[in-house]
């Protein structure tokens, strides 16, 4: 288990996981139902826990699997937050922790955010993070930005 699910270079998160037969479940706080462990959303859970729980971001303004209209079609982008007004203000892209950050998952990042205007993304595999300024997408931003 701990090969699919590695320790991550966030915050470990208290994730109440249970077992249905031999499928891994794991409890959605924004969406409110079990989810099937996979190694990605083993790093999107913990992503979600690090906005919750270090960063201080009000569970009403986290979406996970949010849909985004781009170029006519529907995507889903793994994590979206929100100001208190409701306007995107990061977008998170979330891999498994084998899944290498490429120029692939930029491209990916880069629609969604060229979608909603928002001024940060984060491209994380739980291990490895780039954070971007989309004002200034070509250095990467040394710490979390302040979301609130």
């Amino acid at each position: 288990m701990k090969a699919l699910f590695p320790p991550l270079s966030i915050p470990p998160a208290q994730l109440a996981i249970s077992k249905k037969g031999e499928q891994l479940l794991v409890w959605c706080v924004i969406r409110k139902k079990h989810l099937v462990m996979t190694p990605e959303e083993w790093v999107r859970q913990h992503v979600v826990h690090f906005l919750l729980n270090d960063q201080k971001i009000a569970l009403p303004r986290i979406n996970t699997e949010h849909l985004l209209k781009i170029n006519g079609q529907n995507r889903r982008c793994d994590v979206l937050v929100v100001d208190g007004y409701g306007k995107p203000v990061l977008i998170v892209e979330c891999k498994a922790a084998t899944v290498a950050l490429d120029e692939k998952t930029l491209l990916q990042i880069s629609n969604y955010a060229q979608a909603t205007n928002v001024p940060y993304l984060w491209m994380t595999n739980g291990i490895d993070h780039y954070i971007i300024d989309t004002k200034n997408p070509s250095e990467l931003l040394e710490s979390f930005p302040s979301l609130k």
